[in-house]
């Protein structure tokens, strides 16, 4: 069997940041060819960062990278590495596409390409667009109708992009039928909890119906608020795992692949799913066998557990958010609690102590322990801590303007979101929003007081979900050797938004173990309130519950983006009418 090393780039790029993410295909492909390989592999649309959303309808955007990818072909022969097949996603169009009611405008299309010898040896389309959640492929992209088969080293290799293999049918079974020796799929699929077990079993089960061995080369990093989180995968054509990559790293993964020889006449025309084989011949020619050096495994990364997982998500998505879009400092404000405690933790991993600035904000119904706490966490992480007191500017504004009840706790919020923004403005930092799912669901919190910031790293979070990392975090500091950065009472005392005297988070909520189940049925998993009821819960709760997160929409809108991390977050995935007078409560 011909022997194929294979160099898996499992990288980040920045959406717009062609030229840079050029110059990072042309600094890991060096590598890459250092270490032998005979074929190199980078993520989906790599060129251009994914996803470009309505970039891919401007033409000068899609001219842009058609021209880079040019460009990239000839740089890389031009540093000598035009004799190494390198794959990389980009930004095209259709060249035959006629346009037609309900396509985009122009053509565009999500596409990878071979280049090899200082040119673009052979280019393709995703041929599978995916139109759920996150995803609105068929509004941006026409699909490809090809089955790309490129030769190299005597080798067969069929190619995909990303939902090729998410989805039944298509090149799948095509590279089967072109008899292929390898399919390798190039992907930037956006990390959701427990996902990583689904990818393994998804390419096992692929690699088998491929009736080849399979890779799954996958992005890392984070865009906006979606996190790629690596985890690429090379499994033999019985599902067998081959090499696994660490999850949220950078890297480039070689390993040495036996495989095939390429039949002196394989098949050609269309084959499954209409699609028409498209066969380029790069080098017939063997690599050497074992005698030619060590075998290179790839290595075997074991995945993270639940909570390490989460928690490494919300630190590669705000690190991402942060540095690409020019920030170098973050602040939060401080109230004692666990979720400003958790957001200044997972800031203080993903930025540096030095990079988060924390300010307590005390009113006159403030705890003397809620202000400790505050000042545990900032000795704790090492992060700059300052206190300001709204007691004045409330004073002010209640002396020009009588308020009360909920208009004065809320007077409370809206002070210490002015004075973040006010901070912000001056000195230039990045406010983070604490807000948890829980309360983003049920409207718990103040439109232009807790709510205020660029970025709400826990937004995605069940309340239940931030204790669990919470105490996570703690554990692994322990484990190391390290002082825990959260105070343990911020993690045990009740919660509460201290605008009033004795206030805790049960009197306007259920308990957070009931609230976030029943939200996770409503939420993430649709269920009316008759099959909520039917799981056992009281009725008249649940009628509670999905009335305050009905008629909270309007709140949701005006948050930040933040870090998702579950199969239906607030904003791209769940989209529903602020107007509306349906409700699930009766």
């Amino acid at each position: 069997m011909p022997r194929l090393r294979l160099a898996l780039n499992q990288i980040d790029s920045t959406v717009g940041d062609i030229d840079g993410n050029a110059e990072s295909v042309l600094r890991w492909t060096r590598h890459a060819a250092g270490q032998g390989a005979h074929l190199v592999a980078f993520p989906e649309m790599v060129l251009t960062g994914y996803p470009v959303e309505d970039l891919a309808l401007r033409s000068s955007f899609v001219e842009a990278s058609r021209a880079a990818l040019r460009s990239l072909a000839a740089r890389l022969a031009e540093d000598g590495l035009g004799g190494v097949p390198v794959v990389v996603g980009y930004l095209d169009r259709s060249a035959t596409a006629q346009p037609r009611y309900g396509q985009p405008a122009g053509a565009p299309q999500n596409a990878a390409a071979v280049l090899h010898g200082g040119r673009v040896a052979l280019s393709f389309a995703k041929h599978h667009l995916p139109n759920y959640g996150v995803f609105d492929e068929f509004r941006y992209f026409v699909p490809g109708d090809t089955l790309p088969v490129v030769r190299v080293r005597g080798v067969d290799v069929a190619l995909a992009i990303c939902e090729d293999l998410w989805q039944d049918g298509g090149r799948v079974p095509a590279a089967r039928s072109a008899r292929a020796g390898l399919l390798l799929s190039v992907n930037a699929s956006p990390y959701e909890r427990d996902k990583d077990d689904t990818r393994l079993e998804l390419v096992g089960k692929r690699a088998q119906e491929a009736g080849c061995t399979t890779a799954y080369l996958a992005m890392t990093g984070g865009q906006d608020e979606l996190v790629f989180d690596g985890d690429s995968i090379v499994v033999d054509r019985d599902g067998t795992v081959l090499a696994r990559a660490p999850q949220f790293t950078e890297g480039c993964v070689v390993l040495d692949l036996d495989l095939p020889a390429a039949e002196t006449e394989p098949p050609t025309g269309v084959v499954d799913d209409g699609l028409r084989i498209d066969r380029v011949v790069l080098s017939e020619q063997p690599a050497p066998g074992p005698a030619a050096g060590p075998w290179l495994s790839g290595g075997h990364a074991e995945p993270l557990d639940d909570d390490e997982e989460v928690y490494s998500a919300l630190v590669v998505g705000l690190r991402a958010y942060v540095g690409k879009n020019g920030f170098r400092s973050v602040l939060i404000g401080l109230s004692g609690g666990i979720d400003s405690a958790l957001v200044a933790s997972i800031a203080c991993d993903a930025l540096g102590a030095r990079h988060v600035y924390g300010v307590s904000m005390p009113s006159r119904y403030s705890s003397g322990h809620s202000r400790d706490d505050a000042a545990e966490l900032a000795r704790r992480t090492g992060l700059n801590y300052r206190t300001v007191p709204i007691e004045p500017m409330f004073d002010a504004y209640t002396g020009a303007l009588e308020l009360t009840g909920l208009a004065e706790e809320n007077l409370q919020s809206r002070l210490r979101g002015t004075l973040l923004m006010a901070l912000s403005n001056q000195e230039g930092h990045l406010v983070l929003a604490p807000g948890n799912k829980s309360e983003l669901a049920v409207g718990y919190s103040t439109l232009y007081g807790d709510s205020v910031g660029a970025y709400g790293p826990v937004k995605d979070v069940y309340k239940t979900s931030v204790f669990r990392l919470a105490e996570w975090r703690n554990r692994a500091a322990a484990a190391r050797g390290q002082t825990p950065p959260i105070p343990e009472h911020s993690i045990t005392k009740p919660p509460s938004a201290e605008l009033r005297p004795g206030q805790v988070d049960t009197d306007s909520l259920p308990d957070y173990p009931v609230l976030d189940a029943i939200l996770a049925l409503y939420v993430d998993g649709d269920r009316g309130a008759d099959e909520i009821v039917a799981a056992g819960y009281d009725r008249e709760l649940v009628t509670r519950t999905l009335r305050m997160v009905d008629t909270a929409e309007y709140k949701r809108r005006q948050y930040p983006p933040g870090t998702k991390i579950s199969s239906k977050g607030f904003g791209k995935d769940r989209r529903l009418p602020v107007t509306n007078r349906w409700r699930e409560s009766g």
